[in-house]
């Protein structure tokens, strides 16, 4: 278990969950090769994005900003709607660290 800045254990289980999915777009893609973009739960803390990509992919990280991207509203057939709010996390990683999302070999 990792503790955060308020002293309560954050469980295996809960760093298995914070992250949803890695945002793969171009402009997430042109960042440098030490920065990655994730989808990550609404109430996810920074803390618990940094123990969370730590634990999972065995790297250091250096900082994380967060986001919350309001959902946008679109009309279909006449209806007026709303998509989902998300939140994402921008995960800067240490000098020397490196993440594999992207399978290389083709």
């Amino acid at each position: 278990m990792s503790i955060n800045n308020n002293m309560k254990p954050v469980s295996k289980e809960r760093l298995m969950s914070v992250l949803v999915s890695p945002r793969i777009t171009d402009k997430a893609y042109r960042q440098s090769e030490s920065s990655f973009v994730f989808e990550v739960l609404a109430d996810a803390t920074k803390y618990e994005v940094k123990s969370a990509v730590e634990f999972l992919f065995n790297v250091k990280v250096d900082s994380v900003n967060s986001v919350t991207v309001k959902g946008k509203r679109r009309r279909f057939a006449g209806r007026v709607g709303v998509l989902k709010s998300f939140k994402k996390a921008y995960v800067k990683l240490m000098p020397g660290e490196k993440i594999e999302l992207l399978s290389s070999g083709a």
